[in-house]
């Protein structure tokens, strides 16, 4: 017996010998990866602790440390304004987006027609063309229609790009909840509107972290949309407000006030997350695996 538990012990070291090497070789990919990624935020952070007049390159880090380019973002971009814009626009659009594409994916989960499959393919389908395409007929169309251009117009662009993706994930999270519940619902007399709201909607919890999560990270980050259809300046989001120190022929770019800005525009993601984190990991994971 005591030779025997040598040999194995034997075996396990070598085994572990010759991983060794593999396990090095992992772990040096993932810390280049990091440095990959960091690196560019690092230099971001670094260069808005800069004063503006300060243009040395950006790969000397933390050579300075000064809010200055802090203050002439914020009173630049008039922040407070750009940062309600931006919460109105991102909230309003994801919460429609939740209401929409649960209730258009309950029956597309549940009914097994035909029909239920076209509508299925149909949402499908909205993945594949990209909005930029059609960008020009929309904005005509819009505008054909006498729809103002206030903060809420890019809400439409939002909310029709989103619905493809978030059906698609609602449904296939839709075939994980028990018909049993709705069953049992129903024969309480709980009507439609009921069991969907009270005994469905609850259990697609971590569906709804997951859409809310992606769907409201490009929502926020998005310049495309309010910078087509919004026309006045105080009604500007967080990421259009940011071009306007890119500069032009005459007037250069701005760069550290410019890195200030991304900062500042980051910074409620950062804390946001900071503060859910566990609801915002618990959420993509049970969606990963559920959906």
């Amino acid at each position: 017996m005591a030779f025997g538990r040598k040999k194995d012990t034997y075996k396990e070291t070598e085994r572990y010998e010759k991983m060794c090497p593999r396990v090095f070789f992992i772990y040096l990919a993932i810390i280049a990866f990091c440095v990959i990624v960091i690196s560019p935020l690092v230099i971001v952070f670094s260069s808005s602790l800069r004063v503006p007049e300060n243009q040395a390159s950006p790969l000397i880090l933390f050579t300075q440390f000064s809010l200055e380019s802090y203050k002439q973002a914020w009173a630049s971009m008039n922040y407070p304004m750009e940062f309600l814009n931006s919460v109105m626009t991102t909230v309003g659009s994801v919460f429609l987006i939740i209401i929409f594409a649960t209730m258009a994916a309950y029956p597309i989960g549940r009914i097994k027609t035909k029909f239920a499959r076209f509508l299925y393919f149909f949402f499908i389908s909205g993945l594949i063309v990209p909005s930029q395409m059609v960008i020009v007929p929309v904005a005509q169309t819009i505008s054909r229609l006498n729809v103002p251009n206030t903060r809420f117009t890019p809400m439409l662009m939002f909310i029709t790009c989103s619905l493809p993706f978030s059906v698609f994930l609602f449904s296939g999270f839709m075939k994980s909840v028990p018909v049993e519940i709705e069953e049992s619902a129903y024969l309480d007399g709980a009507g439609l509107g009921t069991r969907f709201f009270s005994v469905v909607f609850p259990l697609l919890k971590p569906a709804t972290v997951s859409a809310v999560i992606t769907q409201g990270l490009w929502i926020w980050n998005d310049y495309f949309y309010p910078m087509v259809f919004i026309s006045r300046k105080n009604q500007y989001s967080l990421p259009v407000g940011m071009i306007q120190f890119l500069g032009d022929k005459e007037n250069p770019a701005q760069w550290n006030i410019l890195f200030a800005a991304c900062v500042l525009c980051a910074l409620p993601l950062i804390l946001i997350f900071t503060v859910l984190q566990k609801q915002f990991i618990n959420g993509i994971a049970a969606g990963a695996v559920k959906g």
